[in-house]
């Protein structure tokens, strides 16, 4: 295929993209001209294979093939509305699947929306692994707040560290944190935290929060009190997880967190040096 038809081609695709409520779409009387179908009803048989495919993956056909209307001009001059399909993004590939491989315009639209849909799915979980590192980050700073807080009340490190770990326990039903390190292959001199999925991380940094907090509101000092007022908050925590049908101690683990911090460095610099290129 010519450089000067795939520019073209996609210039159009990017210009038939339409916003709908947040979510990209393409009208399927767009889509049909565009994949150099003459004919609504040759057109339509493919969107209904397309449909087919969407069902046979496991997704809702609704979410990605939704009816609506779309008003065109007759000859008269007067405007009729027409039966009109808004595709996903998923859709359009599905249908450009299904479609005549041997037009150029489905060959581009095959590599085209495949390729726009993994870059899609890239950014997505870049997006969940950045929010998973700053959770990661922030549970580091509440500890650091909390360990100064309670430093100043009669608490040394070891101490600390029975807290902490009091506080594992009643967040994870009873499993200590060698225990949970176990059962998720953490090396054992690695901190938990750096395995656990955001949820649970985030799960962490609050009570990490509200013993600061309480700590300070109630005036504890000491061990004992602090401890108990630790494993109280993750117990709290605990029940609320419960109550939405999530028990902490059976979520798998996650990717290390120093993996994706160095490579998020890593991207950095190639990003950094890409830019100097092109200067």
């Amino acid at each position: 295929m010519k450089k000067e038809l795939i520019e073209e081609l996609l210039k159009k695709f990017e210009e038939a993209c339409q916003d709908v409520e947040g979510i990209e779409c393409w009208s399927a009387r767009d889509m049909q001209v565009l994949l150099g179908y003459t004919k609504w009803s040759n057109f339509s048989k493919v969107v209904d294979k397309a449909k087919e495919s969407c069902i046979n993956s496991g997704e809702k056909e609704t979410d990605h093939f939704a009816t609506v209307g779309k008003m065109v001009i007759i000859g008269s001059g007067a405007e009729r509305e027409l039966k009109d399909i808004a595709l996903t993004r998923y859709a359009c590939y599905l249908v450009a699947q299904n479609g005549n491989s041997s037009k150029p315009e489905i060959a581009f639209a095959q590599t085209y929306f495949a390729v726009q849909t993994r870059k899609q799915e890239i950014i997505e979980q870049r997006l969940l692994e950045t929010e998973r590192v700053n959770a990661r980050e922030k549970l580091s700073e509440s500890e650091k707040v909390l360990s100064g807080i309670i430093f100043e009340r009669g608490v040394n490190n070891r101490s600390f560290g029975r807290i902490r770990s009091k506080g594992d326990q009643a967040l994870f039903g009873g499993l200590t944190t060698r225990s949970m390190k176990e059962r998720l292959n953490v090396p054992s001199r690695r901190p938990l935290a750096d395995f656990l999925p955001t949820l649970t991380i985030k799960a962490k940094d609050f009570a990490a929060e509200l013993t600061s907090h309480n700590v300070i509101e109630k005036n504890l000092h000491g061990d004992k009190h602090i401890t108990t007022e630790h494993v109280d908050n993750n117990s709290a925590i605990r029940t609320i997880l419960l109550q939405r049908g999530v028990k902490p101690e059976d979520l798998p683990p996650e990717e290390d967190i120093k993996k994706l911090q160095r490579r998020f460095k890593n991207d950095s610099k190639k990003i950094i040096k890409a830019l100097k290129s092109r200067k």
